[in-house]
C-alpha cells in the first residue's frame, strides 16, 4: 500500500514475483504437458536447472555483457512453458533486486518467445493441440505481461506499462472472461497507470467497471478497488462522491480486518478533506 496524497494503488492480488495458482485473483495456468527439455530438466530436475540458469545469468551480468545475458536465456528450450515460467520467476526476482539488465532481458525473452509460440499454434487443429494447452500458453503470456507491467510501473516507464497492462487485460478477458477475479484486478491496475499519467477520465472508466464487477462477484479485494475509484474521483475533483466511496471502502476494509488498508484509507480521507478545504 502507498499512503497519502490520493495515490492510486495496485491490488495486492498479484505479487511482484511470479504468481502461484490457487490464490484469489491470481493467474491460473493448468499444469502443462511437458515436451522433453534439455540438460537437468530432462531428468525432472527443474530446481537444479533454475540454479544453473541463475548462476549463468549472474556471470553474464557481472561481465556487463547484454549479448551474453540474451544468449543464456535463449539456451533454454524456448517452447517449454515450464521453462518459460521459471525464466519469468527469475526475471521477477531480478526486478525486485533492481538488477535491471537481467530483469529486462528475462521479461523480453519470455514475452517474445510466448508471442512466437502462440502465433505458431494459432491454426493447429484440436486433435494436434488441445484448446486447453493453447489457453495455458496465452495465460502464461498474460502473466508475463502483467509482471513486466508492474516492473515498468515501478521504474516509472508509464506509457510502456500501460501497453503491457492493456495486452494482459485483453488476454484475461478473452480466456477467462470479464467477471474473472484476474480480469478485475487488471482493470484496476490499468486504471492505476492511467491515473499516474493524468488520464483521469480513461482511468475512471476502467476502475468504475472494475468496481461494478468486484461488487457483482464479491471480489476479495473489492475494498481496494473502491479505494482506487475514490482516489480517481478525487483527482477529477468530484470530492463529494469520492468521500462516499472512501467511506464504503473503509467499512469493507474494517469488516475484513485489513489493518493496512484501513490505515491507508483513513490517510486518503484526510487528504481528501485538505483538498476540499483548499478548493473553497
Amino acid at each position: 500500500l502507498h499512503s497519502g496524497n490520493g495515490k492510486v494503488v495496485l491490488c495486492p492480488g498479484i505479487s511482484d514475483t511470479t504468481p502461484s495458482a490457487g490464490q484469489p485473483g491470481l493467474w491460473r495456468v493448468s499444469a502443462p504437458r511437458l515436451s522433453p527439455p534439455q540438460l537437468s530438466v530432462m531428468k525432472g530436475e527443474l530446481g537444479e536447472a533454475e540454479r544453473v540458469l541463475h548462476q549463468a545469468l549472474r556471470l553474464s551480468h557481472q561481465a556487463d555483457n547484454r549479448k551474453a545475458i540474451v544468449y543464456t536465456y535463449s539456451m533454454v528450450k524456448a517452447d517449454d512453458n515450464a521453462i518459460l515460467e521459471m525464466s519469468l520467476k527469475l526475471a521477477s526476482i531480478y526486478a525486485a533486486q533492481k538488477q535491471h539488465k537481467l530483469a529486462l532481458a528475462g521479461y523480453e525473452f519470455c514475452i517474445l518467445t510466448l508471442e512466437e509460440k502462440i502465433a505458431k499454434q494459432k491454426d493447429l487443429p484440436e486433435d494436434v493441440l488441445p484448446a486447453e494447452e493453447k489457453a495455458n500458453t496465452r495465460l502464461l503470456l498474460g502473466m508475463s505481461l502483467d509482471s513486466y507491467a508492474r516492473y515498468l510501473l515501478n521504474v516509472n516507464q508509464l506509457p510502456v506499462a500501460q501497453k503491457m497492462y492493456e495486452k494482459a487485460l485483453q488476454i484475461s478477458n478473452d480466456v477467462q472472461g470479464e467477471t474473472h477475479p484476474q480480469t478485475v484486478v487488471l482493470m484496476n491496475d490499468l486504471a492505476t497507470v492511467l491515473d499516474a499519467q493524468g488520464h483521469y477520465d480513461e482511468a475512471y472508466s476502467y476502475v468504475k467497471r472494475a468496481a461494478e464487477l468486484a461488487k457483482e462477484t464479491q471480489h476479495p479485494e473489492e475494498h481496494m478497488v473502491l479505494n482506487n475509484l475514490a482516489a480517481i474521483l478525487m483527482h477529477k475533483e468530484d470530492f463529494l462522491q469520492a468521500k462516499q466511496v472512501y467511506k464504503e471502502a473503509l467499512k469493507q476494509a474494517q469488516q475484513k480486518g485489513d489493518v493496512a488498508s484501513v490505515q491507508h484509507i483513513q490517510e486518503e480521507l484526510a487528504e481528501l478533506a485538505k483538498r476540499r478545504k483548499g478548493s473553497k
